[in-house]
């Protein structure tokens, strides 16, 4: 492997995928606002042309920020990379610290600081500007500010003892470390799953018991039908932040929880809060959210297999213009270019999630009723400014859920089915 090979293939992905990135943020900008006048035939007796005017221009907005993230994020892998910001990193945890080990953690840590500090304003644009200006942010600065200090010591306590770790195995288990860090990070995800919901969502929100004695005997009714057993139904306080509202699963085995937020309950009815749950059930009923977790497993050996390839070789970092080699210094560059990379390869992510969503729907429509589901997407795509226009290419590559044209057309043909 040459120097020159690794940097020139670097420069042509990071031109795909940043070009890509702009030229499909521009694409779903222009069919936004070629049917800014028209609400779509599905919506046009549910969602008036004000509240799709709206979404329009929340989606703009929302993409116009995006790009110019696209391009800061781009200038600031250039600057880190080729523009030598990580040898400066190097040398100042050489300076700071005696231990390889400890230099490693700094150096990464160090990464993690400066990249996180310059995020932060487009961060505060996006909370209190934009989501401010549509209405949705109900978080204040020092909500805020105490989100950031638990984040950075929740990551100072339990980051550093795996990033050591994980340094560490990459020194003394030889060529096969990459597969030793592979099951050392598999168990890790594994506790953070089952120990999420206990101990650290506590941390950023408040979660109380379902109060509406009515909702949770539906709500156990439909856990019957559908034999899934849960560890409780919690109500999060989401409006403390946002105006969107959402429903999520959270944990593993029997400490799994459901979780509403109180902006989705306090939204809808009660046949449609079902059809909600119902959905989220359907992808515990048809295993995606274990069969994901699987392809990402199987991903991460890949990934960390790779690095284990590259690692040893000068050309890896002098291409990509380190002059600091090291075991911390790999992981970093690699995790650091990987994106890059993989960008072509986002869509068969993205088929793959909508095709859940998709099977998720119909579980749905079996356990409760299709025109519930509807109606309750069409009051989510209503309340959060949801665009009902996504351009083709643009949902190939970002989109996880099915646009909302071709859900809830898909919804209708299982209702007169059904019906």
């Amino acid at each position: 492997m040459q120097a020159q090979t690794v940097y020139t293939l670097f420069l042509l992905f990071f031109a795909v995928s940043t070009l890509g990135q702009l030229y499909l943020s521009l694409r779903q900008s222009a069919a936004v606002r070629r049917h800014y006048g028209q609400v779509p035939a599905a919506f046009a007796a549910t969602v008036s042309l004000a509240e799709h005017q709206t979404a329009a221009d929340y989606t703009l907005a929302k993409q116009r920020l995006a790009r110019y993230e696209i391009i800061f994020q781009a200038a600031l892998l250039l600057l880190f990379t080729l523009g030598g910001g990580l040898n400066l990193l190097a040398l100042l945890s050489q300076k700071m610290l005696a231990s390889p080990l400890w230099q490693g953690v700094l150096l990464i840590g160090l990464f993690t600081v400066v990249s996180t500090v310059l995020s932060w304003p487009f961060a505060l644009y996006r909370t209190f500007r934009l989501e401010a200006r549509f209405g949705f942010n109900r978080s204040t600065a020092g909500t805020w500010l105490a989100d950031q200090a638990k984040g950075a010591l929740l990551l100072l306590v339990i980051g550093t003892p795996l990033l050591a770790a994980v340094i560490y195995v990459m020194g003394v288990m030889g060529n096969l470390w990459w597969l030793y860090v592979w099951l050392l990070w598999l168990g890790f995800s594994l506790l953070m799953l089952w120990a999420f919901p206990k101990w650290i969502a506590p941390l950023f929100n408040r979660f109380e018991p379902l109060a509406d004695t009515d909702l949770q005997t539906r709500i156990d009714a439909l856990l019957q039908r559908t034999g899934f057993q849960s560890k409780g139904v919690m109500v999060m306080d989401g409006s403390k932040r946002s105006g969107h509202g959402n429903a999520y699963f959270t944990g593993l085995g029997r400490n799994k929880r459901i979780v509403f937020y109180d902006t989705l309950l306090n939204n809808m009815q009660p046949d449609e809060v079902e059809a909600v749950l119902a959905h989220e059930l359907g992808h515990f009923a048809h295993k995606h959210i274990v069969k994901q977790m699987a392809v990402t497993f199987v991903l991460a050996l890949a990934v960390l297999y790779g690095l284990g390839l590259l690692l040893p070789q000068p050309a890896f970092y002098q291409g990509l213009g380190v002059q600091y080699p090291s075991h911390a210094m790999a992981l970093l560059l690699f995790l650091l270019v990987l994106p890059v990379f993989t960008f072509p390869f986002a869509p068969l992510a993205s088929l793959m999630s909508r095709r859940n969503e998709f099977e998720a729907d119909r579980f749905a429509a079996r356990h409760t009723r299709a025109a519930d589901l509807i109606a309750a997407l069409t009051k989510l795509y209503r309340s959060n400014a949801a665009s009902l226009v996504t351009d083709g290419w643009y949902s190939r590559f970002y989109d996880s859920h099915p646009g909302a044209q071709e859900r809830i057309a898909a919804l209708k043909r299982l209702y007169s089915r059904i019906k």
